[in-house]
């Protein structure tokens, strides 16, 4: 309670006293009561010099700041169309909904999309549509120097920490992981007995932090990370290189938020607060960074090591990729997060700003690998915004292997995209500490939310493929995605975008790409 609340409760209770005192009716002194509390508000809106709107508005000006804090409920449940909202708009978030309780998600009258609008995308279907395959098929990792690969779902769990999430909602993840056979991605934030409970498959995934795996002065522990990467339940292993709402930049937990389990989870000190540098300590060129990946394999005993990042510099890229020409070493995937993608927490400027949409980033790192000779060896996984089963076949056409989906997972579980994932008070207990509030999340019932609406995007996306003609997501090409450029034309990603062939740029780099091959430096990561 602040000083003036203090104050206020003194001043009744006074008034109260001399009322009682001198014979005054209950009547009136309940009837003062309200008029002296907006009496005493007007006063302290008058003299606080804080706020020009209070002082000039004394009361009602109150109004004001009300509606400002529910402005993002009216717009989202009463002002919004189904097709326009942002992050996502409501056609997206009730699909969610409705596959995760197992209930039809087919709407009746047509779309409300304008299809002549620039910018809509299509998929193209075939004159000879093939059955839907029965079984969901999966995508094997591992390379050659992977000893022990993991056939990876076509849509699995993408990167969320304990910590940022709850301890119920990581159950719900995992337990819906292990219930429908796909992997969940740890998050940076260290491997929790949350994560290892229920039995569902994991990519654990090392950020700049190294939590979980790092010494007291915060340096990678080798020791560490292979006796927790031996765990059975651990199948892949992730370095995080950057994140697609926030790259280039690292994280801070307030000492507040570091309780006693979040510590532990973390290798932390208990109630200090904690920094995720924007850089890692353990490389510093392209070709350490590939050796590093290689020592991650080796301490992991050959599970399948990869890394994630939002694209930014193609050249930096590439020069990554020279490197593992040179070294004779991959990973064994790479998952490609675009800067769409979310996070509980971001400066604005570098959630709209910075980093390379999916799209973009897709192309970027497909072609390198393939114009590289690599692109066999190494798996790619797209991470942004993928909710339903067209944005997993969209992106599986741009040259994904597999798709991965974070804040889809947390509608599942149930998410209502109130977008307080910072402040601790996230009204359904998926993003909060908060004991009280995560309690509202009922693990049994969203881990069988989680599986089903997993279950249902990916029978989706075959659906869509089957009409395409396709029934190998591997068969998927750019010419299959169209997206108009103006009212009356339309152009296929084969045509929008240059796609290298196999070894190009070891041979004859084109043009475009010529003068960034020839920049790009295993030994430097040159801008």
């Amino acid at each position: 309670m602040t000083r003036v609340g203090i104050v206020l409760l003194i001043l009744l209770a006074a008034l109260g006293a001399v009322a009682a005192a001198v014979g005054v009716s209950p009547a009136w002194w309940f009837a003062a009561v309200p008029l002296a509390l907006v009496a005493a508000l007007g006063i302290r809106d008058l003299l606080q010099p804080r706020h020009s709107v209070l002082r000039n508005y004394p009361v009602l000006g109150h109004a004001r700041f009300l509606l400002e804090r529910i402005r993002p409920e009216l717009q989202q449940y009463f002002i919004e169309r189904n097709y326009d909202g942002r992050p996502f708009d409501r056609d997206v978030r009730s699909i969610v909904y409705e596959r995760a309780k197992g209930t039809d998600a087919e709407e009746p009258y047509g779309t409300e999309r304008d299809v002549y609008q620039p910018g809509h995308e299509y998929l193209v279907p075939s004159m000879a549509p093939c059955p839907v395959p029965e079984e969901a098929p999966r995508v094997r990792i591992g390379g050659p120097d992977c000893t022990r690969p993991y056939d990876m779902a076509l849509l699995n769990v993408s990167a969320m920490s304990f910590g940022s999430l709850s301890a119920n909602a990581v159950l719900a993840l995992n337990g819906g992981a292990a219930a429908g056979g796909f992997a969940q991605d740890t998050g940076e934030g260290g491997l929790s007995e949350y994560h290892l409970r229920p039995g569902g498959d994991l990519v654990w995934e090392i950020g700049t932090g190294y939590f979980g795996c790092r010494t007291d002065k915060g340096e990678f522990d080798p020791h560490e990370f292979a006796d927790k990467a031996a765990h059975d339940h651990v199948k892949c292993v992730s370095l995080k290189l950057s994140q697609g709402a926030k790259p280039g930049i690292g994280g801070v937990l307030p000492g507040a938020k570091v309780n006693a389990e979040i510590a532990r989870v973390r290798d932390v000190p208990q109630g200090r607060t904690v920094i995720s540098p924007p850089y890692h300590r353990v490389f510093s060129t392209p070709r350490e960074l590939v050796r590093f990946l290689a020592r991650m394999r080796e301490l992991s005993d050959g599970k399948p090591t990869g890394f994630k990042l939002c694209v930014g510099s193609r050249r930096q890229f590439l020069a990554v990729c020279k490197a593992m020409l040179e070294e004779g070493t991959a990973p064994d995937f790479i998952v490609v997060d675009g800067s769409e993608g979310g996070t509980g927490a971001a400066p604005l400027e570098f959630a709209d700003h910075v980093g390379a949409p999916l799209t973009e980033g897709l192309h970027v790192v497909h072609n390198a690998l393939v114009g590289t000779g690599l692109r066999d060896r190494i798996r790619i996984g797209a991470s942004g915004k993928i909710a339903t089963g067209t944005d997993l076949v969209k992106r599986l056409a741009q040259g994904a292997d597999y798709g991965n989906a974070a804040r889809a997972m947390m509608f599942a579980v149930g998410c209502i995209q109130a977008q307080r994932c910072h402040t601790n008070t996230c009204p359904t207990g998926v993003t909060t500490q908060d004991p009280r509030r995560a309690r509202a999340l009922d693990v049994p019932d969203k881990t069988a939310r989680v599986r089903r609406f997993q279950e249902a995007t990916v029978a989706s996306a075959l659906q869509i493929m089957a009409s395409m003609g396709v029934s190998d997501p591997a068969d998927l090409r750019p010419h299959m995605l169209r997206r108009r450029v103006d009212p009356s034309t339309d152009r296929s990603y084969a045509d929008l975008y240059e796609w290298l062939a196999p070894g190009q740029l070891l041979a004859e780099p084109p043009a475009t790409w010529a003068a960034d091959w020839d920049a790009a430096d295993p030994d430097r990561f040159t801008v």
